[in-house]
């Protein structure tokens, strides 16, 4: 049975202030990932404009994402690393696919919710489609594998769904043009164009939350600046974010079960476990009984060991725009040649005339 080329999707928003959950969260893994898989790494501009951004710091923040992507070690000569408005078929392919999910579909999703408060009649359209611009972003590559955090698990579930839908929409038209590839689904085997995508949740810190609260996720835009780790803090400063990390007053649990119902000590262990490369378990094998005034300071050594060099990396490579630039822009060149060959099987497939 034929089957897709193992591919892995994934990208991040140029947000600015990159943080130690976008590290441990995204980028740390797509460094892993990389030696096992081929890989296109994206810094998804587009996405981020389903909120107003400044210009020019939208600009920035994507070379800075960029930055963090190569000073981690991700290779952009064997994997490709562009952003994605170069790659005009991700575009494309959304408006297909806003033509293919269902209304229904897009009103459950719980971030669109969340974001968009009570005031959700003054929200963008965009910000209302996002997961269909996520699906475009992965299926332009046919790409089987996406690394993703506990909260995009729904809209992997949705870009799986659009798929599905869309190869039983077309199942005959793809048939008549021999595009199919074969695949299992469940225990049936089926013929389609686009894959259902996996996901990659893999890891002690799948989530990274606030040091200041443990049931919010760390953001660059909590106004404390105390709730997060930088990737541009100094030694200094990543020892104080950690002391002042609140804590519960008990020391720690010798097993992880004991972490259940105490979500700050389960996100200090588990950024802990994710620095180290081991498990809560392990964590608190060598930590378990010692209060936080010892595990904190421990906690923070590590930290400051595995980011100061990124850190350091990110500064040098940030004074290059125009290295920057050029890797942004030879990985478009390689990307618009996997996903120009998509559209144009997609639009054989819909029926769209073209040259």
């Amino acid at each position: 049975m034929t089957s897709f080329k193992p591919i892995v999707f994934s990208g991040v928003q140029p947000t600015g202030n990159l943080h130690l959950g976008n590290y441990l969260g995204a980028i740390k893994k797509f460094v892993a990932l990389q030696q096992s898989h081929d890989c296109i790494y994206c810094v998804v501009d587009m996405h981020a404009i389903t909120v107003w951004q400044d210009p020019v710091e939208l600009m920035n923040s994507t070379r800075e994402v960029t930055a963090a992507f190569l000073a981690a070690g991700i290779d952009a000569e064997k994997h490709i690393v562009f952003n994605q408005s170069r790659v005009a078929q991700h575009a494309e392919l959304a408006w297909v696919f806003n033509c293919v999910a269902r209304m229904g579909w897009l009103n459950r999703m719980t971030q669109f919710k969340e974001k968009a408060g009570k005031d959700r009649e003054n929200a963008s359209v965009g910000l209302f489609s996002y997961p269909n611009l996520m699906a475009s972003d992965i299926l332009v590559y046919r790409a089987t594998h996406v690394p993703v955090g506990d909260d995009q698990k729904q809209h992997l579930e949705l870009c799986r769904d659009i798929a599905q839908k869309f190869n039983n929409d077309y199942s005959e038209r793809i048939a008549d043009l021999k595009l199919g590839v074969e695949m299992m689904v469940g225990r049936e085997k089926i013929n389609g164009y686009f894959p259902l995508t996996e996901p990659l949740i893999e890891g002690p810190a799948t989530r990274i939350m606030s040091l200041r609260d443990g049931t919010k996720k760390m953001s660059k835009s909590d106004p404390s600046d105390l709730s997060r780790i930088n990737l541009t803090d100094d030694t200094d400063a990543i020892a104080k974010k950690f002391r002042k990390a609140r804590t519960d007053p008990d020391a720690l649990p010798s097993e992880s079960a004991g972490l259940a119902g105490r979500p700050e000590a389960d996100n200090l262990v588990g950024i802990y476990a994710a620095l180290a490369d081991s498990s809560k378990d392990d964590v608190l094998r060598e930590f378990g009984g010692r209060q936080f005034s010892e595990f904190k300071p421990a906690l923070a050594d590590l930290a400051v060991a595995n980011l100061a060099p990124v850190a350091g990396e990110m500064r040098r490579i940030s004074r290059d725009l125009t290295y920057i630039d050029g890797v942004l822009g030879d990985g478009a060149a390689k990307a618009r040649t996997i996903a120009g060959e998509t559209m144009g099987h997609v639009r054989d497939i819909v029926g769209l005339l073209q040259d």
